[in-house]
């Protein structure tokens, strides 16, 4: 079988306050977050929004303790990974790889080459794809594998989606029906899914399956719950002026509120480790939110982190592409015509020579108007609160 590796691939989050700007601008930077019609202003307008966000985000991530907990939690997940790995057999190392923070993704890279892996299993820890998750992270991949020939020599194969997994779904189904049993009338709280939002372009446009794998998942969630609760799905984290999956969490918590909903069991669909967006976002935001609605019995749901079922449900993934190989890092990024694994490529901005034109001097006089925008301290973007 040769030298195994499994590289865990994630968002990455500040370890510190310092490192909070810098990790705005990785984020930024990525086209697959920001799309911009003129590759050369995707580092200035990262600059520019990371340094204007920095402060508010420092402020938040002072709310939990200083820093993110998602290098921990997913080391943690991945010494579990590899323990269960072994405790079945199989000599595998797992590595971490980021998108945004350390580990990045490079370092993992660089790691698996110097261990001498021969087949590799790529893993991301995204149930649901989404471009702007998995894909990001798949595309940087293919850059760094299609300028690498010691990578080309490794045997790999990539998991796209899980949302899907019985064992995930058991584990979440446990997570729910516990916290349900905590609510003064358990059979009538309200089972309230928030997932990370994308904007709307994504799924209409690019034909990011992230919309339905969600809907699906929260569809297979209840059913595996086996309670007749109420239930709704909404989409939190939206940024800027752009549309995006609706509903919105905000929006749809004060809708319950005016439907006397009084408990409300939130559940953290799309993310499986403790982060800024349920230790901030929901549990400060939204319960706070939640309570001004008239909810008074506020109950979230822990994310996965390391439970059991769900380290099962990796190991079970892993030694499935270990076994039996499935689908190489290429056929991912360039699928048949008929599939869409990932759908991006027609996603461009302009359809001609003289569209890119014009698109691009409509692109630098929003970006003028940004700079005047940010001189001046007032306008729009102020108004709406992205500066």
């Amino acid at each position: 079988m040769g030298r195994v590796g499994v590289l865990l691939l994630n968002l990455g989050g500040p370890d510190k306050l310092e490192d909070v700007r810098p990790f705005l601008f990785n984020l930024f930077a990525d086209p697959e977050i920001i799309r911009l019609p003129a590759p050369w202003m995707q580092k200035p307008l990262a600059w520019l929004i990371s340094s204007l966000r920095a402060r508010k985000s420092q402020e938040s991530y002072k709310v939990i303790g200083g820093g993110s907990p998602l290098r921990r939690i997913t080391e943690e997940q991945a010494e579990q990974l590899q323990e269960s790995l072994s405790d079945r057999g199989y000599d595998a190392k797992v590595y971490i790889g980021m998108r945004y923070w350390h580990p990045f993704t490079e370092e993992a890279v660089e790691e698996i080459k110097k261990d001498g892996v021969e087949q590799l299993v790529i893993l991301p820890l995204y149930p649901q794809f989404s471009i702007s998750t998995s894909g990001s992270s798949f595309r940087l991949l293919e850059k760094i594998w299609d300028n690498d020939e010691v990578l080309k020599g490794i045997k790999h194969s990539v998991v796209t989606s899980w949302y899907d997994h019985p064992d995930y779904l058991g584990a979440m189904a446990d997570l729910i029906s516990k916290k349900i049993d905590q609510a003064d009338e358990p059979e009538k709280a309200h089972v309230f899914f928030s997932a990370h939002g994308v904007p709307a372009s994504y799924v209409t446009e690019a034909g990011d399956p992230y919309q339905k794998e969600i809907e699906d998942c929260t569809s297979m969630i209840m059913d595996r719950l086996g309670r007749s609760n109420p239930h709704s799905l909404a989409y939190q984290s939206r940024v800027g002026p752009v549309e995006w999956l609706q509903p919105y969490t905000d929006v749809a918590i004060e809708e319950l509120g005016e439907k006397k909903v009084e408990e409300l069991v939130v559940v953290p669909i799309s993310f499986v480790s403790e982060h800024i967006e349920t230790l901030e976002e929901i549990d400060v935001e939204y319960r706070e939110l939640a309570e001004e609605s008239g909810i008074r019995n506020f109950l979230r749901v822990p994310a996965l982190d390391s439970h059991p079922q769900f380290i099962h449900a990796l190991t079970d993934m892993t030694i499935k592409e270990i076994e039996s190989p499935g689908i190489p890092l290429s056929a991912v990024m360039h699928p048949p015509a008929s599939t869409k694994i990932y759908p991006q490529e027609k996603w461009e901005w302009g359809l001609t020579t003289a569209a890119e034109v014009w698109n691009g001097r409509l692109a630098m006089v929003g970006f003028l108007g940004l700079c005047a925008e940010l001189l001046v301290g007032q306008g729009p973007l102020h108004f709406i609160g992205i500066l």
